[in-house]
């Protein structure tokens, strides 16, 4: 790699980190507008043509103000908390294909490079946590790492069967390899809900949002940040509906292949309903308890997707043949109990039968009330 390469691809980097918070001012108006019309009202109006510079009025209000710093914090830590949650989430950007030339950088370990970047991030938050000297910060980013730690596995199990039939762990192969047969959310269904799911929790967004539970531990482990310190967690979280939405778009719908129109519009037309879907499950849906969160992914999702992992190999190796079977004996065998699991999780109890009721008999020698 000569020097001229090298500088290419700084350039390349920081073009990602000029438009990031771009991105996640485009990201924090649409969900304000989904928002608002699932509420029946009409979210940002006032500020711009149609409230479209109100997320900028936002950001210049958040650069202006000052950064306060409880007096039990710890320095260091707590101004580069923001910095290392932040961070993770460009160098992320930086590895995904939206066409096929335009990427910031080719990496032939890409898909092992975007699950292994994000990891950096958690220690942001339990870095925030921990230097705030506020217990309620800290149980916060106890919470994010517990959290994000747990579903990181069936996040990553999810993908494999996909790196199983594009025989590559390089994003522009696993595209081209959908685009020479079929989309893998058609042989991958099951992959596809895992991995939304565990990306959800992963990034703390609704209805897995315990780490910043307003009612519980009063905001996370940001709520002793202020300006841009917070604007920076505030900035990752979006960045990361992005991500999310753009390695479903890559790993199971086909990326940017399509006809007639350029790779980019294609990989928009996928990507865009995937984000408005986040924002309207932030919408409808309650937050889960913490052990409900915990108990969806140990006890449902990981042994779920270890199921599917065996069933995508099998089908890799051996075809179709002693797939249908052992599929068939797979979700056979573990409906009961799945079902059982499902239903402590969500605590939906089976309903009881009904009772006809019993009519009352007055007591023998007792004078008729009439």
């Amino acid at each position: 790699m000569t020097l001229a390469d090298v500088l290419v691809i700084i350039l390349k980097v920081a073009i990602c980190l000029a438009i990031t918070p771009l991105l996640a001012l485009v990201l924090v108006y649409g969900e304000r507008k989904t928002l608002g019309r699932l509420q029946r009202r009409m979210g940002p109006w006032h500020v711009g043509p149609m409230g479209t510079l109100q997320t900028v009025a936002d950001a210049v209000k958040l650069l202006l103000k000052e950064i306060l710093m409880p007096m039990g914090a710890e320095p260091w830590a707590y101004f580069i908390a923001p910095i290392v949650v932040f961070v993770p989430s460009v160098l992320v950007i930086v590895a995904i294909p939206f066409t096929r030339d335009l990427v910031a950088a080719k990496l032939d370990l890409s898909l092992l490079y975007v699950f292994a970047v994000p990891a950096l991030g958690t220690i942001g938050f339990i870095m925030a946590g921990w230097a705030s000297g506020n217990k309620w910060a800290l149980l916060g980013g106890i919470r994010y790492v517990a959290q994000a730690v747990s579903y990181e596995i069936p996040l990553v199990f999810s993908v494999l069967g996909v790196a199983l039939f594009a025989g590559s762990l390089s994003l522009a192969e696993i595209v081209e390899a959908q685009a020479d047969t079929v989309w893998f959310v058609v042989v991958q269904p099951t992959a596809v809900v895992i991995f939304f799911m565990a990306a959800l929790a992963e990034h703390s967004r609704t209805p897995f949002d315990m780490a910043v539970g307003e009612s519980e531990v009063v905001g996370g482990p940001s709520v002793e940040y202020s300006g841009i310190a917070w604007a920076m967690f505030f900035l990752a979280e979006y960045v990361n509906v992005f991500i999310m939405a753009s390695l479903t778009t890559v790993l199971f719908l086909g990326g940017w292949a399509g006809p007639f129109l350029p790779g980019w519009v294609w990989f928009l037309i996928k990507a865009v309903p995937l984000m408005i879907f986040t924002f309207y499950l932030r919408g409808t849906l309650p937050r889960l308890r913490i052990d409900q969160l915990m108990g969806l992914c140990w006890k449902v999702l990981i042994p779920l997707s270890l199921l599917n992992l065996i069933v995508a190999a099998t089908f890799v190796v051996y075809g179709w043949a002693p797939t249908i079977p052992l599929a068939i004996i797979v979700l056979a065998g573990s409906y009961r109990f799945y079902r059982r699991e499902w239903l402590k999780v969500v605590e939906l109890p089976e309903r009881p039968p009904v009772r006809k009721p019993v009519p009352s008999r007055a007591p023998a020698g007792s004078a008729d009330p009439a």
